[in-house]
């Protein structure tokens, strides 16, 4: 498993967390811009991709240098790999992975990586002190695993379209995704008591 190199103008391991190790197994928004903030702190973070890339690959135009703008914009300083989950010498390789990294971000469907040995338990069996962050719509529990997260959804159902738009109209959504900024927010406090003082917490579960 080779990750390509950095995107240009990347300057991976330099900020304050340097020597960082994050394996990115997150899609679309809500962890791959958590990761980039990450990534721009110097931590060294390895985006996994499956063989057709991340969705938001093909959200185009706009477009840079035939790479979708919206995938550039939540992926900078990152490096890539694609690895098909379906195939297990490549499940063994995103193990791999799991098991060198300082911190590990998903936001697959609540359990959706226990398949693949790449659920918490599984991972801190072999690497203790990983700093393992699940990002879900609803959280991990009976009443809320089973929904889907996307941001237009949060929006909806918190109430927050009913504030926005015309008084008379209908109700409207904010254009700049809003629920997703929060995870992004609290990642690098997770990783800083490491990049410091070599101790970490164990595990974090947000939902948007």
């Amino acid at each position: 498993m080779t990750p390509g190199p950095a995107l240009p103008g990347a300057t991976p391991g330099r900020g304050p967390l340097a020597g960082i190790l994050v394996a990115d197994f997150s899609r679309i928004l809500a962890g791959p811009y958590s990761t980039m903030l990450l990534a721009d702190l110097g931590a060294e973070v390895v985006k996994v991709e499956g063989p057709a890339g991340d969705d938001t690959r093909t959200w185009q135009p706009p477009v840079r240098d035939e790479v979708s703008t919206y995938y550039l914009g939540v992926n900078r300083n990152k490096r890539s790999v694609a690895l098909d989950l379906k195939d297990p010498d490549d499940v063994a390789l995103a193990q791999e992975l799991a098991r060198r990294a300082d911190v590990l971000v998903e936001n697959f469907k609540p359990g959706g990586l226990g398949r693949f040995g790449l659920d918490y338990d599984s991972v801190a069996a072999v690497n203790p002190g990983v700093v393992y962050a699940s990002i879900s719509g609803f959280g991990s529990g009976p009443g809320g695993a089973a929904l889907p997260g996307y941001d237009l959804i949060v929006q909806a159902i918190s109430g927050f379209m009913s504030l926005t738009g015309d008084p008379e109209g209908s109700p409207t959504a904010r254009a700049s995704p809003s629920s997703t900024s929060w995870p992004a927010c609290t990642r690098p406090s997770a990783c800083w008591p490491r990049s410091t003082t070599g101790t970490r917490p164990a595990r974090g579960s947000t939902s948007r």
